[in-house]
């Protein structure tokens, strides 16, 4: 084998092709396997000129728009080829190439950092709410009243539904995958999680009500009916959020990201493109929130965007359904650290487990778990992709108090005024157990 082509182009370009992608072209010889010898240099011919891939490919960050304008002279009018998007914040685009096509665009462009595998990203209310101190919040004897009121939370997930406690406050919504303009989910989770941030429980007399009922909500519809999406899209998503904040007077506050994808080894997370994306969203004043995964409770299973050492990454912790703290733990679901760079995540826990929250009917996981429904507004689901939001929800009051925080003083008050145990490794448990009354008082 290590005579074919294109495993030479691999072995010759190594360092410019992540492992997923080396991986992908590598495994297009496993038919071979069935196939007689003699037929393998023509098949693999075949293979090197007519496999569709689709990629990232990044640049050198001073030479982006040369080496864009290489790549798309080298691949638009070649069969299955084409340039897809572009990612000029973070000196990316994204393409369909064939293996034969990679090998031309690395050898004659020489801007070229490092191409990706466009590779798969998938998604990942009452005592919670009061668990994590969100609720008729205090400040020096003074009832506050934080609702969310005055924010936006961009929900970055498979759409939402226009549940009747979400009602006049869906903001905007933006559609990566179907392209439709008016809001829906037809999966379920992104409404779901989107009640976490600010359902306002009108549908349940208070009941099941997120952290910040006032606050306003964006779809982002990155994910598919399956709750697949991929780094494309996902970078699509967080792209809109940073051009809609240029483009709108009430701009998105906060990012909610209940995705994720295996984090992959690079010489550090900032290579990641996905890690790049959310750390400019950062950089240009969004709070990122991202869950952490559902991988655990082995170590070093912190999914990416949220190995990201900047953002705020979340685990899930298990209330038992109540207020009290005493019979909290951490999600035996919820991932761990260290990231596989080494660094400590989570950031902070919040609450995780039988999470109810907003249903949207006839979606996928409503047809496949009706067993979850709670009546008929509300589903029930666990994971850390309701910790995120609840999290987020709570970075929405703080932005309510103060709206001039910067994303990095949002991230020290939450992990500062969380609830620790003492002894217990952070890499389970990051700064502690949310406490949003404990945040506040800080100021």
């Amino acid at each position: 084998m290590f005579g074919y082509k294109m495993t030479q182009m691999v072995r010759s370009y190594s360092n410019q092709l992540d492992k997923p992608l080396k991986e992908e072209i590598l495994h297009f010889y496993e038919p071979f396997k069935r196939i007689p010898c003699f037929l393998h240099k023509a098949a693999e011919f075949y293979i090197n000129k007519s496999k569709q891939m689709s990629v990232v490919i990044e640049f050198n960050h001073d030479h982006y728009q040369k080496g864009y304008g290489e790549v798309c002279r080298l691949i638009n009018g070649k069969r299955k080829c084409g340039v897809r998007q572009q990612f000029p914040i973070v000196s990316c685009c994204s393409a369909n190439v064939t293996p034969a096509v990679i090998e031309q665009i690395l050898h004659s462009c020489g801007h070229i950092k490092k191409v990706y595998l466009n590779r798969k990203v998938t998604a990942l209310l009452d005592t919670a709410v009061s668990a994590a101190n969100a609720r008729n919040i205090e400040r020096n004897g003074e009832d506050l009243e934080l609702t969310g009121n005055g924010t936006t939370v961009a929900v970055v997930d498979t759409g939402i539904y226009p549940h009747s406690d979400l009602e006049g406050r869906i903001a905007g919504f933006a559609d990566f995958i179907g392209n439709e303009t008016d809001p829906y989910d037809d999966n379920g989770h992104g409404t779901h999680c989107a009640g976490c941030v600010a359902g306002d429980g009108s549908a349940s007399s208070g009941q099941y009500r997120g952290p910040a009922p006032q606050a306003d909500v964006v779809g982002v519809k990155v994910l598919d009916k399956n709750g697949s999406g991929t780094l494309e899209t996902i970078m699509q998503g967080v792209q809109w959020c940073i051009d809609y904040n240029a483009n709108q007077e009430n701009a998105i506050d906060i990012i909610s990201m209940s995705l994720g994808s295996s984090a992959q080894r690079y010489e550090s997370e900032k290579e990641d493109p996905m890690v790049k994306m959310v750390d400019k969203a950062w950089e240009n004043g969004i709070v990122v929130v991202a869950a952490a995964g559902n991988e655990g409770p082995e170590p070093q299973t912190i999914a990416s965007p949220g190995i990201s050492e900047t953002i705020l990454t979340v685990g899930a912790l298990d209330d038992q359904e109540t207020e009290l703290r005493d019979d909290d733990e951490v999600a035996d679901f919820s991932s761990r650290g260290p990231t596989i760079y080494g660094k400590t995540k989570p950031d902070i826990l919040a609450p995780g487990v039988h999470i109810t929250s907003l249903r949207a009917p006839n979606s996928l996981i409503d047809k496949t778990q009706k067993v979850n429904r709670e009546g008929e507004n509300y589903f029930t689901l666990s994971g850390t992709s309701m910790a995120a939001p609840i999290c987020a929800g709570v970075v929405a009051l703080l932005l309510e108090y103060e709206p001039q925080l910067t994303p990095d003083r949002v991230k020290e008050l939450l992990k500062e005024g969380a609830d620790y145990w003492n002894d217990r490794n952070p890499n389970i448990y990051g700064a502690g157990y949310l406490n949003a009354k404990n945040s506040i008082s800080l100021f």
